[in-house]
């Protein structure tokens, strides 16, 4: 899973150990920053998502 470059909500949530919810909670909020929607899924985008992470303090 390492080697994707984008990930769903639930793949992301088990590779970053964050709960589906919040992650469909930052998905909507940041369209375009490192989330993708893709007809009715998010897709994460794994690079920008972990520099997302690093730059916040909190999720």
């Amino acid at each position: 899973m390492n080697q994707r470059y984008t990930l769903s909500l639930n793949e992301a949530g088990q590779y970053f150990h964050i709960g589906v919810k919040r992650l469909r909670r930052l998905a909507e909020c940041n369209i375009g920053n490192f989330s993708v929607r893709c007809g009715n899924r998010y897709l994460i985008v794994r690079p920008k998502f972990e520099e997302f992470l690093i730059n916040n303090s909190f999720v």
